[in-house]
């Protein structure tokens, strides 16, 4: 019932904005370059985020094939924009006309230029939509041979957006097992046909392994704890902050690192006590930063999927200490190779539980060396990249013959 609302909603909103894909589809060639390309890749930004590294690690991993990355929203930072550059796809940043809410009319203009540019190509064409608002809306206008795959990193606000558009996508890529399972449910809440059920596939997220695989070398009587990430609320980087504090007070001895843009959402205390990176975006400084600064990391969000930060982290040998959120109580058991908390939603019982995990792997050397251990083998036997690009190059090239 619910599914055919949604339907019916965007057959209406396809007749009233019809006029605007026609008179785009009248300009496409004359915007985008006539070249043979094979892909094309919608994605909303390029800054500083974990969706952000996968995107441009499945553009590299197809880098032998002849695409167009489009970029739809406006990005805070270019910390990701190099990585893309590396890949060899071609680039293009509209967000200034998609993303414009005083001036909508643009963005269902370009609907139809990009419609009608990508429909023209000749030969095998995918269309790759990671989580870009813009190419679900798009979707509907390409023409059937036109192979489209979504990405869905977890279960948000996306999950409803790309309903109606769930006919005109061919596989959609999911990252976490927790958050099939959440969808699978959403669909037969809406009662959503189960033949899109088998379009799902898993493809875990993956890092590329340090050269050079190296246990940690401890302080005696002191925990180097880091954050990575941005400043944005599911990821509660204050959090982070208020265990730190906390910790300080009773006793626990700490130096605690901020890697990311987040020192406005933390207190004068964490300003005046903790260490602040900033945005890192190079790969090395970054795994010198896990290797020297996180004997422990923490994780805080609210919602995640498999957390980038955290594969890099454990490939250091990184302890986690983590909210039991997404696919992360599949990779992190207590004891074992970290701690999960108690609980997601109860600010002040993870407070509580931060600072006690920090104590106990302080005064148990030996524990935070085993759980360290465990974790670097855990890395290397589980999240090479190389698995995940020949994931992703296996389900695009199967539609490129």
């Amino acid at each position: 019932m619910w599914y055919r609302l949604l339907l019916c909603k965007r057959y209406l909103e396809d007749l009233l904005i019809f006029p605007f894909v026609w008179a785009g589809r009248k300009k496409a060639h004359a915007f985008i370059p006539n070249k043979p390309y094979e892909i094309i890749f919608f994605f909303p930004f390029f800054h500083t985020g974990g969706a952000e590294k996968v995107h441009a690690q499945i553009a590299q991993a197809l880098s032998h094939k002849k695409g167009l990355i489009i970029f739809t929203r406006r990005s805070v930072n270019a910390s990701f924009l190099n990585a893309f550059k590396q890949t060899g796809h071609d680039i293009i940043d509209v967000s200034n006309l998609t993303d414009d809410r005083r001036h909508y009319w643009r963005n269902l203009y370009y609907r139809g230029l990009f419609s009608g540019y990508i429909n023209a190509l000749e030969g095998p064409v995918v269309v790759f939509n990671g989580h870009s608002n813009f190419a679900y809306k798009l979707s509907r206008w390409l023409k059937k041979s036109v192979y489209q795959i979504e990405l869905i990193h977890s279960y948000n606000s996306f999950s409803a957006i790309r309903i109606p558009f769930l006919p005109f996508y061919h596989k959609t890529v999911m990252v976490s097992r927790n958050r099939i399972q959440d969808h699978l449910h959403q669909y037969r809440r809406l009662k959503i046909p189960s033949t899109y059920d088998q379009r799902i596939q898993y493809i875990q997220n993956a890092i590329e392994l340090p050269s050079i695989r190296s246990g940690r070398h401890l302080t005696p009587g002191h925990l180097r704890v880091m954050y990575v990430g941005r400043g944005s609320p599911e990821k509660r980087v204050w959090l982070a902050g208020e265990i730190a504090r906390e910790a300080r007070k009773a006793g626990v001895h700490i130096t605690m690192t901020f890697v990311g843009d987040v020192g406005k959402e933390l207190s004068d205390d964490n300003r005046k006590f903790d260490v602040f990176c900033g945005n890192v975006s190079d790969p090395e400084k970054l795994g010198n930063l896990y290797r020297n600064s996180a004997d422990v990391l923490l994780i805080t969000s609210t919602e995640e999927a498999l957390p980038m930060v955290m594969l890099e982290a454990m490939a250091r040998g990184s302890v986690i200490i983590a909210t039991p959120v997404g696919d992360i109580p599949l990779h992190v058991a207590n004891g074992r190779n970290g701690f999960l908390f108690s609980t997601s939603s109860n600010e002040q019982q993870i407070v509580r539980e931060g600072v006690e995990y920090l104590r106990q792997l302080l005064s148990n050397p030996v524990l935070l060396e085993k759980m360290s251990t465990n974790n670097l083998e855990q890395a290397y036997e589980q999240y090479d990249l190389s698995t995940f690009n020949q994931a992703y190059r296996s389900l695009i090239e199967s539609h490129l013959q």
